[in-house]
């Protein structure tokens, strides 16, 4: 019950306050944690596939421990404190590790610069979002990066993370959290990464399998309650859910699409090279401004479902 109550108001206070930039994030230190391993791993690791793919596992494996144990072991000693004082670090850990707010604080960014059509604004804009190249997308192209990561991100950043936040509270919600930057940081195929970070983007893959599916058909009921085009959002999803290099970033992507009946995806450059895509939903219509608030809406009203939903669960069987 305790954890429930946790998410709930860690939830509560996402929706409210978001990440204040001046409030030091914990992902911040996983983060250094895996640049502070990373180095001495592949050093050992040398050239070799075999041993950067192992050297890699390592990594995961201790970043993982970490992650979790100092979380797990902080609130055992505030457990000992008192337990309000253990209640109230695991209610502030949930609103750290949930990212709603942000992601519509930062999607709103470009959405404004847009209506002012201040379009070099919104390319600066929409690139702390997004990790393609953005100086030469049109207004149509930066509106629908914006609605793009908005869409995955559903997922990635708020109901994902909410699942496992429900499942073992704050310490298996770093976990996640641990897992997704891991992938963030070293889950390219490229020269520097196609071995060495094997491992996590494959664990990535495996983490969201699941959270990102039950986001999707959540996604296509907040579509109905939004007055959106589910029908047409069932049916893209359907269609395109697998158009995606990863088995679990169209899935809600694809849900998106339908819902506004646009088409996202496509070729886009990264570091200055061009990567082929297939593309996600039907272009009914061009991509603009206001499908970024409403890829929003969907958003939030997707985040609810699944705090009701994990919450439902919770309290049913884990009493």
């Amino acid at each position: 019950m305790r954890t429930l109550l946790a998410c709930m108001t860690g939830f509560g206070l996402d929706l409210i306050f978001g990440d204040p930039y001046w409030l030091y994030h914990p992902i911040r230190l996983i983060g250094h944690l895996i640049s502070f391993l990373e180095k001495p791993l592949r050093s050992v690791a040398g050239k070799s596939p075999k041993k950067q793919i192992v050297a890699g596992g390592i990594l995961w494996i201790l970043v993982i421990l970490i992650s979790t144990g100092i979380p797990c072991l902080m609130l055992w000693a505030a457990e000992k404190i008192h337990p309000a004082v253990s209640f109230l670090l695991e209610c502030f850990w949930c609103y750290q590790i949930l990212a709603a707010r942000s992601l519509s604080v930062e999607s709103k960014k470009v959405y404004h610069a847009l209506k002012t059509q201040d379009v070099e604004g919104a390319r600066k804009a929409v690139s702390m979002i997004v990790g393609r190249d953005t100086k030469s997308l049109t207004e149509e192209g930066i509106a629908k990066a914006a609605v793009e990561t908005v869409a995955e991100n559903t997922s990635d950043g708020v109901t994902a993370p909410l699942m496992f936040l429900m499942l073992g509270g704050a310490p298996l919600g770093f976990l996640y959290k641990a897992v997704n930057t891991m992938d963030s940081m070293l889950g390219y195929k490229n020269e520097k990464n196609l071995y060495f970070g094997r491992v996590a983007a494959k664990m990535d893959d495996v983490s969201n399998y699941l959270p990102s599916r039950v986001s999707a058909v959540l996604m296509i009921a907040a579509a109905f309650l939004t007055g959106m085009d589910a029908k047409k959002a069932a049916q893209i999803y359907k269609r395109d859910r697998r158009k995606h290099a990863s088995p679990n970033s169209a899935q809600t992507e694809s849900v998106c699409a339908g819902a506004l009946q646009v088409q996202l995806a496509g070729d886009a450059w990264y570091f200055g090279v061009l990567h082929k895509k297939e593309t996600i939903g039907d272009p009914i219509r061009p991509v603009e401004a206001e499908d970024i608030k409403r890829a929003g809406r969907l958003m939030y009203v997707t985040a609810v479902l699944t705090l009701l939903f994990a919450g439902m669960i919770r309290f049913w069987y884990f009493w």
